[in-house]
């Protein structure tokens, strides 16, 4: 078997949650494993909803041809922004580096082994977009029986483009962020600059349909998906390929592909272990004086000791830290804009007045904040340097209290300073303000007690990658989903309720409620610490 098969097969292997539950013979251990994979398939179910409603929308305005333009314009943007989310953790920087650079093997063959893996672990994913629009496609258009397999075959292939775009950039990311002291800092800048430009790019597109009709919006993504496809030639040679079966669209987009593989790995190959050696080693000032040693309290150490391993980890900042930064700048901007002219665009003549959306100031903010609580990681990030906390002279709840300080730490400040501005801008009563920022205070406790309770509930300890558990952790699954649903679900319902009902009474009912659930979840974290 070829070397770089028999790598690629291993590192499958020894992530398999399927080979775990397999073989497993911890009864908890195996409900996690099933609790995650129900998590995934409801994500799969919901992206493929969202894909055959856009099937639907386009077949019921006669632009059903436009489908399979949409499909590779959905994958490869997918395919993109899961790649360069995940580089970091992947490609470069990972936890294995020592054990697979010791064996014989290239770089170049552990980087492309390390891409593909990056490929197969997504292609769920990929997949769910691209049956659910080819059976979208097929109801609207009915097209014949050869066009399933060659939808099929190529629509795993449009995702290794974007792909390689993506790791290339990280690739260069990382490349300049090895070569300066603050890696980690300069890594996080970087990214966080080009996902900010993606949501830039993202807001001027539908600020250009906002004011259109259902009709119009839908003929001008058409034409949208047209012009893409002329940029970006693979589309149109996936296009090509299932509407018209070209034999030369479906070479070019296969051979091409093969050609930029070979061609991204030549650089990256070269540059491989410079890079990761880089990343993994720490400078040093020569300027170094003893100071004086500053005493502090067991729990303002594991907040300080949480707060370096977050600043230390690209991935972690990105991920648990996004919402937070994105929440700031929003409490920035809203002091120089009018929040009344904003909320008319986003609600697009819908009878919302200003007053109905009141109440809902403070999940709207928390939907920013809320969504990645740090408790829902940090337990799982311990890894297998856990059992270097359970022989610290330390109890267990406090380690699990100072986990949850340095949670409130970070949401607690940005979520009052959010929440002023947009009251201030939004010109709310000062008694309703108040009652706000408590309200406020109250989801940032109870985010950070649940969080937790997920965290040492479905800890996972054994896992080789960061992202495993910071993006693709249960706990995190787990915490995330019923938080959004719930999140989204109760800024419905306050708006529509605030109607009839005073909204002060609204926002008491949604305290003493939250109220209730935190202290709940903080007992829990409590008593499971005594489990532990």
């Amino acid at each position: 078997m070829n070397k770089n098969v028999i790598l690629l097969k291993n590192l499958l292997l020894s992530t398999s949650q399927w080979n775990s539950y397999k073989f497993c013979k911890d009864k908890k251990k195996r409900g996690r494993i099933a609790g995650n994979f129900i998590g995934r398939v409801i994500l799969f179910i919901m992206l493929m909803a969202y894909c055959i409603g856009n099937c639907i929308g386009y077949g019921k305005f006669g632009l059903a041809g436009a489908i399979p333009e949409m499909c590779a314009m959905l994958l490869a943007g997918l395919s993109f922004v899961f790649t360069f989310f995940k580089t970091n953790g992947y490609l470069f920087n990972f936890k294995e580096y020592d054990m697979l650079m010791a064996l014989p093997y290239e770089p170049k063959s552990i980087a492309s082994a390390k891409f593909l893996y990056m490929y197969i672990k997504s292609l769920p994913w990929y997949m769910s977009v691209s049956i659910s629009m080819l059976a979208g496609y097929a109801v609207y258009e009915k097209p014949g029986i050869a066009v399933f397999p060659v939808w099929i075959i190529l629509s795993m292939i449009i995702p290794i483009i974007p792909m390689l775009a993506a790791a290339f950039l990280g690739f260069i990311v990382a490349r300049i962020g090895s070569g300066v002291k603050n890696k980690t800092m300069v890594q996080t800048i970087l990214t966080l600059l080009l996902v900010f430009s993606c949501f830039g790019l993202q807001y001027l597109m539908e600020d250009m349909f906002r004011n259109n009709k259902t009709a119009e919006v839908l003929n001008s993504l058409s034409s949208v998906t047209g012009t893409a496809g002329r940029i970006y030639l693979p589309i149109e040679w996936f296009r090509g390929s299932v509407v018209e079966l070209k034999i030369s669209d479906m070479l070019l987009l296969v051979g091409i592909t093969l050609v930029l593989f070979e061609l991204v790995f030549i650089p990256v190959g070269k540059s491989y272990r410079k890079i990761n050696s880089a990343l993994k080693s720490h400078s040093a000032s020569r300027a170094f004086t003893m100071t004086e040693q500053k005493q502090k309290s067991v729990i303002d150490a594991i907040v300080f000791k949480e707060f370096k391993r977050m600043t230390g980890s690209v991935t972690y900042v990105t991920n648990a830290g996004l919402g937070v930064i994105m929440c700031l700048i929003a409490g920035i901007a809203v002091l120089f804009i009018d929040v009344e002219k904003l909320l008319d665009k986003a609600m697009m003549g819908a009878p919302i007045t200003m007053e109905m959306v009141y109440p809902a100031i403070p999940l709207i903010v928390y939907f920013f904040i809320g969504m990645a609580a740090t408790t829902a990681m940090t337990p799982s990030l311990e890894g297998k340097n856990y059992w270097i906390v359970q022989s610290l002279p330390i109890r267990k709840r406090t380690l699990y209290q100072g986990k949850m300080l340095f949670n409130i730490y970070l949401t607690v400040p940005v979520m009052t300073f959010t929440i002023l501005t947009v009251c201030f801008s939004a010109k709310v009563p000062p008694l309703n303000t108040a009652l706000y920022v408590l309200q406020g205070l109250v989801l940032c406790a109870f985010s950070t007690c649940w969080g937790c309770v997920c965290g040492i509930k479905h800890m996972r300890l054994d896992w080789e990658n960061e992202i495993e558990v910071i993006k693709q952790g249960s706990a995190v699954s787990l915490y995330l989903l019923p938080n959004m649903f719930i999140t989204m679900a109760l800024i419905g319902a306050v708006v529509y309720f605030s109607q009839f009902i005073n909204s002060l009474m609204i926002t008491c009912v949604m305290i003493v409620v939250l109220s209730i659930f935190a202290a709940l979840s903080y007992a829990k974290v409590m008593a499971l610490t005594k489990e532990d």
